[in-house]
């Protein structure tokens, strides 16, 4: 029977499949992601080049294309612009045909000049990764022969599938479908699990969409990155290092009033404030709209699962039937339409952007006086915390 190089039991050839897809996981994460798409990490010659040349062999693809077509991802998130949105395509589109999404939008030459600045230019990527992509991807099939015999036509053909359906279909897809959420964002970016170790770290979506320049995609005490530990590493190293670091909420539990460093660690923190304000007003969410649909029979047929939703949620982000029913709704009850209404002009706060600092100083310390004088508890702690931003 012919045999590769490695003759290997049947676990052997698993443990290899999973090392070798592992390997172009990272790659993409570290260089393809945190490096060339969000310029979140500094890389050494040696590792870039690496991942570069590892990405050529098992998936063919472009550094430039890739990058441009997911900064166009954030910059244009669930609208008709964004190539791979499921809010706008459906899940099951890109879930089964999230490579086609990113090869139709890869032959989109306006994509590549405008979001494709700053990737590699150089004689190897003009010469070789760019004009001979799919060279890489026969001489990894050569390579996996050689090594493992037969049995590496199962392993290669593994490895070109590999990130088509866990970046392109299941990151792309189920990370703005399915999952928790630690931050509001404007987008439906989700996290799909607190261990990112299968998709390197990727499987934190929300995090990254909350802090899209950050290298470390894990926020939470309870969350781990894998592809964060493997910066880590190559940074103890000399052969990286990182740019941006999620911002950490510092209280000061002795400030009273609002001021500018308030103000600052309130628009920085601004996607775990409007997080920590859903959460402390979810009981009051609920309980109110249990006894609403008490008093009120109609409001029986109303899906309040979706109103719930919408609650925390800009009113820009709703059409305008959506509008329509979440007032009908709201009118009902004035405990919900003063939390409703506190919440956007709370977020309208740091999207003043013509207003003096001094000006929304004043704003947020009048919209914490508000809050605490509104005569719902769970408002009234919002906004004692919320003064403690420092």
């Amino acid at each position: 029977m012919l045999t590769g190089f490695f003759d290997l039991p049947w676990w052997g050839y698993v443990l290899a499949t999973l090392a070798l897809t592992h390997i172009t996981i990272a790659s993409v994460t570290i260089f393809l992601h945190r490096h060339q798409a969000h310029r979140a990490l500094d890389l050494h010659p040696i590792p870039s080049h690496f991942f570069r040349f590892w990405l050529w062999l098992t998936t063919g693809q472009v550094t430039k294309e890739w990058a441009s077509i997911h900064r166009k991802h954030h910059a244009k998130c669930e609208s008709t612009d964004d190539p791979h949105s499921p809010q706008i395509l459906g899940i099951r589109k890109v879930l089964l045909q999230g490579y086609e999404l990113y090869k139709k939008e890869s032959r989109n030459q306006e994509t590549l000049t405008r979001y494709g600045h700053g990737t590699p230019d150089d004689w190897l990527e003009r010469n070789l990764y760019t004009k001979h992509p799919t060279l890489g991807v026969v001489l990894m099939l050569l390579i996996d022969l050689l090594l493992f015999g037969p049995i590496g036509l199962t392993i290669w053909a593994v490895q070109m599938l590999w990130i088509p359906v866990t970046a392109a279909g299941i990151i792309n897809g189920a990370g703005h479908y399915w999952g928790y959420r630690n931050y509001q964002c404007a987008d439906a970016s989700t996290n799909l699990i607190p261990w990112g170790i299968v998709i390197g770290g990727e499987e934190l979506h929300n995090n990254h969409h909350a802090y899209a320049t950050s290298a470390k995609l894990s926020t939470k005490p309870y969350e781990f990155d894998i592809g964060w530990m493997y910066i880590r590493t190559l940074q103890a190293c000399g052969l990286a290092q990182a740019k941006k670091l999620p911002p950490q909420v510092r209280l000061d539990k002795r400030k009273t009033v609002c001021d500018a460093a308030t103000l600052q660690a309130v628009i920085t923190n601004r996607y775990e404030v409007l997080s920590k304000y859903a959460k402390t007003l979810k009981g009051t969410y609920r309980e109110e709209i249990t006894n609403m649909k008490l008093a009120v029979p109609d409001l029986r047929k109303v899906d309040m699962k979706r109103i719930k939703h919408w609650l925390h949620l800009d009113a820009n982000d709703l059409n305008e039937q959506e509008k329509l029913k979440l007032s009908l709704v709201i009118q009902t009850s004035p405990r919900l339409n003063v939390a409703y209404t506190l919440r956007q002009e709370l977020a309208a706060i740091w999207q003043r952007s013509t207003a003096t600092k001094e000006q929304l100083v004043k704003d947020l310390e009048d919209w914490c006086h508000r809050a605490e004088h509104s005569g719902i508890e769970a408002l009234q702690q919002f906004s004692i915390r919320l003064r403690c931003y420092a």
